[in-house]
């Protein structure tokens, strides 16, 4: 019996050593924040025959693994899950619940990054984070630093690039339509700097499709040398996107795809082993993570005698409004929809003086009636603190972005808008990945525990020692 409460004691002593000595360990001079976009664990794992030791099994063997991660909302694009990870929040605070979405104003779809103020540099697209309603990690230690660290983001997507860096980022920069050049935004620069300038001239045929992740290395090194980030006693963030994306051919490649987790291995080794020689061993910390999704292939239900179809949801809103002008008169109630979303003409009924909540009522008990719906989630539902909706849709929702009535398909069912030629199949199953943390002070251990990745920022700032985003209320990892 003593034995075991000694043992018991032990353990506990150590357990918290262990943390203390990750909370108060040596800072590191630069973070390297590295989301993958579309990277599966069951991928992952199946390929590691293949990797050397010095880029997945490196972090996987040295590093703090977080094997079940999760988004704590759902639906998770890649711009979505790229805010959340660096802001600690969810699209109901950050402002981005996806990529694109329609604009209330206008009807039109716009990007997440789209901003007329600022012209492109190497693009024609303007751009800029004006959309991202929270502070990131790379915010609040440009603030805390009095703007004296240095912040840059680097991704093959606009989206990607520019959520990354947030809204005090030195640059951000993304790889054109055409995937000739890096460009970015004058939001950041006057002109384009000299150093990436060069480094187009240079490396132009390095952009195709087939280098996408090494051009991502190879301008981040370049970024990193030529800038002198994580040099000084302030320290630094660069914040990177790689493409694990499986290829789009319906029947999935198996030899590309692991090509592409090699590639993937590859860039991590020599982006690692660079930084370190380079900065220090002591000075650099990964923090590794995936976007939480995955564009699998269309797959036929009917096939194989599983319960499938197709919901036609252009269709559907034409419907809604033929049967709210039956109740209020002829008029145009539905102004549109977009993906799974309904958007209703709000300003209309303010001027009619009808309720939107009953609009609302009305709309749902209508739209449970079609054949595919497994859920039609309203404003009132979403916004209010008991409403009947699950958690994760409730933390996606943002008033601001999205329709008034949210429908969510069967699983195995086809959602098809066939104006804008729109489509996905809907799937509910949880997609595992990991969050890996190495560096300095972080001790090498699997954690099992499900997590979610708005305690990364939290994680970053407390290691730098600064304040977290201004809209996280997670708390870190350690």
């Amino acid at each position: 019996m003593i034995n075991k409460y000694i043992t018991a004691t032990v353990l506990a002593v150590l357990q918290v050593g262990l943390l203390d000595a990750q909370t108060a360990g040596h800072m590191p001079k630069l973070v390297v924040s590295i989301a993958i976009d579309q990277l599966r664990t069951d991928y992952l794992e199946t390929f590691m025959p293949y990797y050397s030791t010095k880029g997945f099994k490196k972090l996987l063997n040295e590093g703090s693994v977080y094997d079940n991660a999760q988004y704590t909302f759902q639906p998770v694009d890649r711009a979505s899950a790229v805010a959340s990870v660096l802001t600690g929040s969810t699209p109901r605070y950050n402002g981005i619940p996806g990529s694109r979405w329609l604009d209330k104003s206008t009807l039109v779809p716009v990007d997440c990054v789209d901003d007329n103020n600022y012209d492109g540099l190497g693009t024609k697209e303007k751009t800029s984070p004006e959309n991202l309603t929270a502070t990131t990690v790379g915010d609040e230690l440009k603030i805390s630093t009095d703007g004296k660290a240095m912040v840059y983001s680097i991704a093959k997507d606009r989206d990607a690039a520019v959520l990354g860096g947030g809204h005090a980022a030195d640059g951000a920069f993304w790889i054109d339509k055409d995937g000739k050049c890096w460009c970015s935004s004058k939001f950041y620069f006057r002109t384009m700097p000299d150093w990436v300038r060069s480094y187009n001239s240079v490396n132009v045929t390095d952009l195709g499709k087939d280098n996408i992740n090494r051009a991502v290395t190879q301008l981040a090194l370049k970024c990193v040398s030529t800038t002198g980030m994580g040099t000084d006693g302030t320290p630094d963030m660069l914040n990177l996107t790689y493409d694990a994306c499986p290829p789009k051919d319906n029947d999935v490649d198996r030899k590309l795809l692991q090509e592409k987790y090699i590639q993937i291995d590859r860039e991590l080794e020599e982006l690692i082993s660079k930084l370190q020689t380079q900065l220090g061993k002591d000075n650099v910390m990964f923090v590794l993570t995936a976007t939480g999704y995955s564009e699998d292939r269309e797959v036929d239900y009917r096939k194989f005698r599983i319960n499938a179809g197709t919901f036609y949801i252009n269709r559907t809103a034409n419907l809604l409004n033929m049967y709210l002008g039956a109740i209020y008169g002829p008029d145009k109630y539905v102004d549109g929809c977009y993906y799974n979303e309904i958007y209703l003409n709000t300003k209309k009924l303010d001027m009619k003086h009808i309720s939107l909540d009953d609009v609302l009522v009305r709309s749902q008990a209508f739209l449970m009636q079609n054949s595919g719906v497994a859920n039609a989630v309203t404003r009132k539902d979403m916004l209010m603190p008991d409403g009947n909706t699950g958690s994760r849709l409730r933390n996606w929702y943002n008033a601001n972005r999205c329709g008034e009535i949210v429908v969510e398909v069967t699983p195995g069912w086809k959602l098809l808008n066939e104006d804008n030629k729109q489509q996905y199949t809907s799937r509910a199953s949880l997609m595992v990945f990991p969050i890996i943390i190495y560096g300095p002070g972080v001790a090498a251990r699997h954690v099992t525990t499900p997590v979610s990745v708005d305690r990364i920022a939290p994680t970053i700032a407390r290691t730098i020692r600064i304040r977290a985003p201004n809209a996280c209320s997670a708390a870190p990892l350690y």
